[in-house]
């Protein structure tokens, strides 16, 4: 939970970090990238090192790795140190979540699993959420470098309970082999495409370099692919795709980890820029919202276990939906209450989405292949996470772009509000005392900033509704599982 925590936190300082380091949303939004890409890859890890190091060690290990990335964060001197602690944090989250979800599906008898993987999941949900409240009151009352220092307590005390509890390696266990070749191709395939994707908006989606890295990305992710269906011990096993409901549910599970990760991200950013929100403000909008989840989730959890896992997962992408078409509404006047309740009708569709689609997932699975299944269904839900985020920016800057342009072709004399405005802007100037060479300028100058504030928070509404759009296409694998389920 406070890895996953450390995700979300830094969300609500992306405006603080683009003025300490002088650098564009493009940019920082690889704080959040970088730390999703990384978990995302070393998902594959988990297994692996547990054989060669135990279950305690792998653990106490990526403990450690994410303290060392924690204060490397702390004292970064530039953009591209911070990313590379983000990258460790990721690295470390990674490894640690297989395990626990092996675990607690291991531990707990069939009719125990919803509620089970509820909990767990209450953890993977609540943290995302209540990350820009913690975030946004350090970083009032001290400054964002401190986010880094927060999670260190409790590491600390995970390595203590880690090492008292968590079960030590078996001597008879057997040391699994690692195909580090296809490895390096999921790694090299993702740092590639999420390189193009970002850097599209800035060097042209057509530019030799976008065009060679996409091609260099799409190329390592297919011989991956094919890497992994020939090796005798892939890190992914694509066998599981055979099962329709685990492909279904897979597909599901990609657009939860997109949804979830890039609202997270979108909100505190956006009540900061178009409403100008403090920090704390920012985060205590998504405070609320994960009060209700912690609540419900219990709740969903016996729903799982009672009801068919798509018809919850149905309701829960309606839901979610919904919530972002209810933000695309709001604007610069919309009150924080409403956008708190806004944000929590989304949190509910997805609180009921995740223990159906983990269920769903595992439960068509053979007892052998519940390993490779779990690592599948995290790789494939953080995947999702990444490019959640890095396509939600780079779409909401293009269509900020778009905006502007657009407002900006109807700014002629013909347009009767513009001349009103402007006129209003020089008497205010006049009467304020400044030379009459400077009203004429600084009344178009305002006039910009009116429309680039317009078409940034347009291009906030379209980011949402791009988010609604793609869940409510979500249904079509969800009735996919009750294809399965009738069979």
């Amino acid at each position: 939970m406070t890895m996953i925590l450390s995700s979300t936190m830094v969300n609500v300082a992306v405006p603080s970090i683009m003025g300490t380091y002088g650098v564009g949303q493009s940019q920082a939004q690889w704080m959040s990238t970088a730390f999703l890409s990384a978990m995302t890859a070393s998902q594959l890890l988990g297994a692996w090192v547990t054989s060669i190091v135990g279950p305690r060690g792998g653990y106490i290990g990526a403990v450690a790795l994410f303290i060392g990335g924690s204060l490397l964060g702390a004292a970064a001197p530039n953009m591209d140190m911070l990313i590379a602690s983000r990258t460790l944090q990721g690295m470390a989250a990674g490894v640690v979540q297989p395990i626990a979800m092996v675990t607690i599906f291991r531990v707990f008898p069939t009719q125990q699993r919803g509620m089970a993987l509820a909990v767990y999941g209450m953890g993977i949900m609540l943290a995302p959420i209540m990350g820009p409240v913690v975030g946004g009151i350090t970083i009032d009352a001290m400054g964002w470098r401190y986010l880094f220092f927060i999670p260190l307590p409790i590491a600390g005390l995970a390595l203590m309970l880690g090492s008292l509890f968590m079960p030590a390696r078996e001597a008879e266990t057997e040391r699994l082999p690692f195909d580090w070749a296809g490895y390096g191709l999921i790694v090299g395939a993702i740092v590639c495409t999420m390189s193009a994707i970002a850097g599209g908006p800035r060097d042209g989606w057509f530019s030799d370099k976008i065009m060679f890295l996409g091609l260099v990305g799409i190329s390592l992710f297919v011989a991956f692919v094919v890497s992994q269906l020939r090796s005798k011990a892939p890190i992914l096993d694509f066998s599981v795709f055979r099962h329709k409901q685990f492909a279904a549910a897979a597909a599901l599970g990609f657009v939860f980890g997109a949804g979830n990760f890039a609202s997270t991200y979108i909100v505190p950013v956006f009540v900061q820029t178009v409403q100008n929100f403090t920090p704390t403000a920012a985060g205590l909008v998504s405070a609320p919202a994960g009060l209700v989840v912690m609540l419900f989730f219990p709740i969903a959890g016996r729903m799982v276990d009672t009801f068919p896992a798509y018809i919850l997962t149905i309701v829960g992408l309606l839901l979610f939906a919904l919530g972002a078409l209810l933000l695309h509404q709001t604007d610069v006047n919309t009150a924080f209450v409403t956008l708190v309740i806004y944000v929590i009708v989304g949190r509910i569709g997805q609180s009921i989405m995740l223990p159906a689609i983990n269920v769903s997932a595992l439960g068509a699975l053979p007892p052998e292949k519940l390993n490779n299944g779990s690592g599948t269904i995290n790789f494939i839900r953080l995947m999702g996470g990444a490019f959640g985020v890095n396509l939600l920016v780079v779409f909401m800057e293009e269509r900020t772009d778009m905006h502007a342009v657009a407002l900006t072709v109807t700014q002629t004399y013909d347009n009767a509000a513009s001349r009103e405005l402007l006129n209003h802007i020089r008497d205010l100037l006049s009467h304020g005392g400044a030379p009459e060479g400077l009203l004429r300028p600084g009344s178009l100058h305002f006039l910009g900033r009116v429309i680039e504030a317009q078409a940034n928070t347009l291009g906030f509404k379209d980011g949402f509704m791009m988010i609604a759009i793609v869940f409510v296409c979500a249904l079509v694998p969800a009735l996919m599982l009750r294809n399965k389920q009738k069979k």
